[in-house]
């Protein structure tokens, strides 16, 4: 049979489906389409325009695509067509193509400590490594371990801890001081500067790392750390015992709350010496001496509380002030730092 005579033949078949019969199909085909998901939705187009394109080859494709169209005609129309296609048919126009589904992958997710040091410190509090414990400075290595044990928890609780971090909190760190620097830390928790008060004043939320309310949110769970502790004999105001010393960085991936776009790097630096003891028969630390600094906060608040610089926020002029060469805020023999000054970058 010639082309033209299967042409012939297949126009007079779809000539049976009347005008009615054809409205309903494309209502009923309409009515799907806009009840499909949007995902769906779009593969569903991709798969019309394959079998758009295999109808032009082989009407049988079409047909299988609009089960509608066999109606009553259904069963003369496949006879007629079964008739029509040669028996080499498959071997002429081939193997119709199976649908292939895009492949979706997930974006390739980059941390926010990719391109700093800090891409290589420790997780979170496995970060903060204790030596092993000795007897020394007329304490056991039992009272040692303990000594440790407490300076770990504090500098967990001071940097890592969400409370502290987020909420403004301070009991997670208060808990674990001794009650005479317990008293003394509540007293001067965000105390206010006044004219009274400004030769002898200080504000012990410095001792901790606390985000300014509504100001910021971790980018992800995870902080990092490096630093180190080291243990000496010591004496003070009599006393045998231990100097506990520790030096340490925290580095934070924070944003604006809701802006992604506002992604940054902060990085604490923590030094601080502690004392263990023996106090009336019993073991005690006291907090000695104490240094902080926070690279990539504003300079111009001066209330304890770290503000990040994102980059669309207002000029800080007292940052603008800073002089002095540039120090590495990823350098843990840094000098100490007082004041605003300029850092390398985090």
């Amino acid at each position: 049979m010639s082309d033209n005579d299967l042409d012939e033949r297949f126009n007079a078949l779809m000539e049976q489906i009347d005008r009615q019969e054809r409205r309903k199909m494309r209502k009923t085909a309409e009515r799907e389409w806009a009840h499909l998901p949007r995902f769906r939705r779009r593969r569903r187009l991709r798969i019309t325009a394959a079998v758009a394109a295999v109808a032009v080859a082989g009407a049988g494709a079409f047909v299988a695509w609009r089960p509608e169209v066999l109606g009553q005609a259904g069963t003369a129309l496949t006879t007629a067509l079964a008739d029509a296609v040669p028996e080499d048919a498959d071997r002429a126009f081939g193997p119709v193509p199976e649908e292939t589904t895009p492949v979706e992958r997930e974006p390739v997710a980059v941390s926010p400590f990719e391109g700093s040091p800090a891409m290589k410190y420790a997780d979170g509090e496995k970060g903060l490594t204790m030596p092993r414990p000795k007897a020394m400075g007329g304490l056991s290595k039992k009272e040692v371990a303990a000594a440790l044990s407490r300076t770990r928890a504090l500098l967990k609780a001071a940097h890592l801890d969400r409370r502290v971090l987020l909420k403004s909190g301070s009991k997670p760190f208060a808990e674990l001081l001794d009650p005479g620097d317990r008293v003394w830390f509540l007293k001067n928790l965000d105390r206010k500067k006044t004219k009274k008060n400004k030769k002898d004043y200080y504000n012990t939320r410095y001792l901790l790392t606390s985000f300014a309310p509504r100001t910021t949110e971790l980018v992800t769970d995870v902080i990092k750390v490096r630093g180190r502790t080291t243990l000496s004999p010591s004496r003070e105001n009599g006393y045998p015992g231990v100097r506990v010393k520790v030096n340490y960085l925290f580095v934070y991936a924070v944003r604006r709350p809701g802006q992604p776009e506002t992604a940054m790097r902060l990085v604490a630096h923590s030094k601080r010496e502690f004392f263990a003891y023996r106090e009336n028969g019993r073991p005690a630390i006291w907090l000695k001496r104490w240094n902080n600094s926070v690279a990539g906060a504003r300079c111009d608040v001066d209330d304890g509380f770290v503000r990040p610089s994102y980059d669309d926020a207002p000029l800080d002029e007292e940052a603008a002030k800073a002089t002095g060469a540039p120090v590495d805020p990823y350098d843990l023999e840094q000098r100490d730092i007082e004041g605003c000054g300029r850092t390398t970058g985090t």
